[in-house]
């Protein structure tokens, strides 16, 4: 795989007071034309196409490839500069979070979960919660049949507790954004700050993500499982991050053995070949088909991982149809990539500029 970072340092734990003060300012990946990165214009115009009238509705879409965005397209009104919801894809920072958290020394992913909540707790905790681990967590493997509706809820980390745990933590795979919310909880007890809080100066910042925003429960903690606005372009930051095993501008923000742990399959989800929702699950991302790994979230947000194209994608929208988006993505942009730069193709260039300029979102 490719980087655009040229050297790499030894992760240390400790964020230095300069950067835990300094100003976070926006930070633009680099640009280039398609073709200089070995992508054709024609196939980009035809994923655009193709999104454009399958998708109800597009909001945005970028490409980067060898680490330089090569293409940029958002559906008016949307734009750059708009921050988006992300609703699940929340997760993967939540995840990242974790990370920071685990190479820091704080906690564990086989710590269990309810010594952190002593206050929260049932009176009589069954065999399953007291086993419950980090790691269920981070899986969606914490045992539960059924997710808590814990939207009306009071408290939501007790409202967590005092649901049903019966299966084993770690043998039974239910999508469970509640779980996720726990792990922000974790995050802020043994931390002191909230998720956002605590990944501004060790993400947010040094990828120049300006003023991300997150949804508190309401005992104060980030949502974790969504609530998550950032920009189109933060997305790809995030996603180039995971591609460079966790290395940005010759730091090791994240431990490249997270990075591994974290992208991999860690649990079976299911056995459809041709569903990218049943690849396997790792911590807070999936496993997709054509050995890529994603975060996503409810409507079609993406960002999508190809380790073996060296390339990140990232996409809102507003559909209901995720495998039917991502199948563009498939169908129509991964015959796109040649292994060397190709020639200069300036007539397709000024189409596709073209098709972009006129893009309009339906809702």
């Amino acid at each position: 795989m490719k980087s655009i970072i040229a050297s790499v340092v030894v992760f240390s734990s400790i964020v230095s007071t300069s950067i835990l003060n300094a100003q976070v300012t926006s930070i633009s990946l680099p640009r280039s034309t398609p073709e200089a990165q070995g992508v054709s214009s024609a196939q980009i115009r035809e994923f655009i196409d193709t999104a454009d009238k399958q998708v109800n509705s597009m909001h945005s879409f970028m490409l980067v490839r060898h680490g330089h965005v090569v293409t940029e397209a958002w559906w008016t009104p949307e734009s750059a500069e708009k921050p988006h919801i992300l609703w699940s894809l929340s997760k993967s920072f939540t995840s990242a979070a974790v990370g920071f958290a685990v190479a820091e020394g704080k906690l564990s992913v086989d710590d269990l979960v309810l010594p952190f909540f002593p206050d929260d707790a049932p009176a009589e905790p069954s065999g399953n919660l007291k086993a419950m681990r980090i790691r269920d967590l981070l899986t969606m493997n914490a045992g539960h049949q059924d997710e808590l509706n814990w939207r009306e809820a009071e408290h939501w980390a007790k409202a967590f507790l005092a649901h049903p745990v019966p299966h084993k933590p770690g043998t039974h795979f239910r999508y469970n954004t509640p779980a996720t919310y726990m792990l922000s909880a974790i995050v802020q007890k043994v931390t002191g700050q909230t998720v956002l809080e605590y990944l501004k100066p060790r993400l947010f910042q040094p990828l120049g993500i300006v003023d991300p925003t997150w949804e508190t429960s309401p005992q104060g903690i980030s949502i974790g499982g969504y609530g998550l606005y950032v920009r189109t372009e933060d997305i790809a930051k995030f996603g180039q991050l995971y591609l460079q095993q966790g290395e940005w501008n010759g730091k090791q923000l994240l431990p490249k053995s997270w990075i591994q742990q974290a992208t991999s399959k860690q649990v079976s989800n299911g056995s459809n070949p041709v569903s990218d929702w049943d690849q396997g699950y790792g911590f807070q991302f999936w496993r997709c088909r054509h050995n890529a790994f994603r975060g996503d979230g409810k409507d079609g947000q993406f960002c999508i991982i190809l380790p073996e194209q060296d390339a990140v994608i990232s996409i809102t929208a507003n559909t209901g149809d995720m495998q039917g988006e991502l199948n563009i993505v498939w169908d129509k942009l991964l015959p796109a990539f040649s292994d060397k730069p190709m020639e200069e193709n300036a007539g397709e260039q000024t189409k596709l500029k073209a098709v972009i300029a006129g893009l309009k979102a339906s809702r």
